[in-house]
């Protein structure tokens, strides 16, 4: 285990401390980094998605109205 050591405003560590009384907090703390980590992969996963077809759509010419109104129409009765 590593130590860590981290400044927060007082009125978040007495909320921090309201809020899990009786819990092991270092066991909290440790779910609710490890909670970050994983947001900020997603974050950033999404980031690259987002960036990625960003780049397809500059690659693609745009459907004329025409051919939009066929692909409505295809397999209608």
């Amino acid at each position: 285990m590593a130590t860590v050591n981290f400044s927060v405003p007082v009125e978040i560590k007495n909320a921090f401390n309201k809020a899990f009384e009786g819990e092991n907090k270092s066991a909290v703390l440790a779910v609710l980094m490890r909670q970050a980590v994983e947001e900020r992969k997603r974050k950033k996963r999404r980031a690259l998605a987002i960036d990625a077809l960003l780049r397809l759509r500059h690659r693609i010419r745009p459907a004329t109205a025409a051919a939009t109104g066929r692909a409505r129409r295809k397999g209608r009765p």
